[in-house]
């Protein structure tokens, strides 16, 4: 029984995998070139991710130097910053673009505290649909008479500990990222 479990364990821990993304692109303050990692840029027709038409390197903790490949691509990646919801506008100087990060206020640093707040509720409602779903496949083999009463309770125990421990990862990692952004 414990096999059929790995299914909806691996389908959690990719729900965790994406709020970890979700979050890790959430500005604190620092420059991190992972804030750049949901924008696209027009690249020949293709939504191409900025990481993939040049470099970027971060020459001190409040500043991201984006170097594309192609220099002709330049204002493409300059409206595609402009347009994404980063709240930084980029500086061209012709060769690259250089995004500098600022103080974050109270104000923002209670908005972006809100987000991930709300990324992690998502992340949460996700987890309990995976076991929902679990529970529908489980009750159907029990209909079947796949499997027993008894097979069902325990099922049900297991996936709620299994979901009430993908909710505490959760928690913890939201509580590292509000630490993160109350600190900065």
């Amino acid at each position: 029984m414990k096999e059929e479990y790995r299914i909806y364990e691996e389908k959690m821990n990719k729900t965790l995998d994406s709020l970890q993304g979700d979050f890790a692109a959430v500005r604190a303050g620092r420059a991190n070139a992972q804030v750049l990692d949901k924008i696209r840029v027009e690249y020949y027709g293709v939504p191409t991710p900025i990481n993939q038409i040049g470099g970027i390197a971060s020459p001190d903790s409040r500043t991201l130097v984006i170097q594309p490949w192609d220099k002709g691509i330049l204002k493409a990646v300059e409206k595609a910053i402009n347009e994404s919801d980063l709240g930084i506008h980029p500086q061209n100087d012709g060769a690259s673009i250089r995004l500098s990060f600022p103080q974050l206020t109270e104000e923002r640093r209670q908005e972006l505290t809100k987000q991930v707040r709300k990324y992690a509720e998502n992340g949460k409602v996700a987890i309990r649909n995976i076991r929902r779903d679990a529970m529908d496949t489980f009750k159907a083999q029990k209909k079947k008479s796949e499997i027993t009463d008894d097979d069902l309770k325990v099922i049900e125990k297991d996936m709620q500990e299994l979901t009430d421990r993908m909710c505490k990862e959760i928690d913890a990692l939201l509580e590292k990222k509000q630490k993160e952004l109350m600190s900065v």
